[in-house]
C-alpha cells in the first residue's frame, strides 16, 4: 500500500516478502502517527524513493500497527531509519535528518563500498 508521502508502507505480515526478499537494497523507516519528526521525514523519503527508483526500495512501517519486527530489530525511537541489503540490516540511523546528509549517510551502502 502507498500511503499519503507517495512510500509504500509494510507491516508485520509483508516485511519478509518486501524487505527481507527483495532484490534491491530497501530502506526501511521505523515510523508512528504521532511522530512529527517522521511526519516531517515523508516529503525526503519521497523524494529519495523517486530520485533512486529502481535501485533502492523505500517503505514505511508503522510501530504501532507492526510490533512484531519492531521488537525483532530492537527499535525504541522513531523515526529509525535501517537499510536491509540481501535480507540483512546493514545500516541503522536514528532521528530526522535532512534529505542531502540522507543520502549522504545512505551512499556507501547503495554504492557497495564498504
Amino acid at each position: 500500500m502507498i500511503n499519503a508521502a507517495g512510500v509504500a508502507e509494510v507491516r508485520d505480515t509483508d516485511f519478509e516478502a518486501e524487505v527481507l526478499r527483495s532484490e534491491l537494497p530497501v530502506l526501511v523507516e521505523f515510523t508512528a502517527d504521532w511522530c512529527p519528526p517522521c511526519r516531517q521525514m515523508g516529503p525526503v523519503l519521497s523524494a529519495l524513493a523517486a530520485e533512486e527508483a529502481g535501485r533502492l526500495k523505500v517503505v514505511q512501517l508503522d510501530v504501532d500497527t507492526s510490533p512484531e519486527i519492531t521488537n525483532a530489530y530492537q527499535v525504541l525511537s522513531m523515526p529509525t531509519f535501517m537499510l536491509f541489503r540481501a535480507g540483512e540490516p546493514v545500516k541503522a540511523m536514528v532521528g530526522a535528518r535532512p534529505g542531502r546528509r540522507l543520502r549522504e549517510e545512505l551512499a556507501d551502502a547503495l554504492h557497495g563500498i564498504r
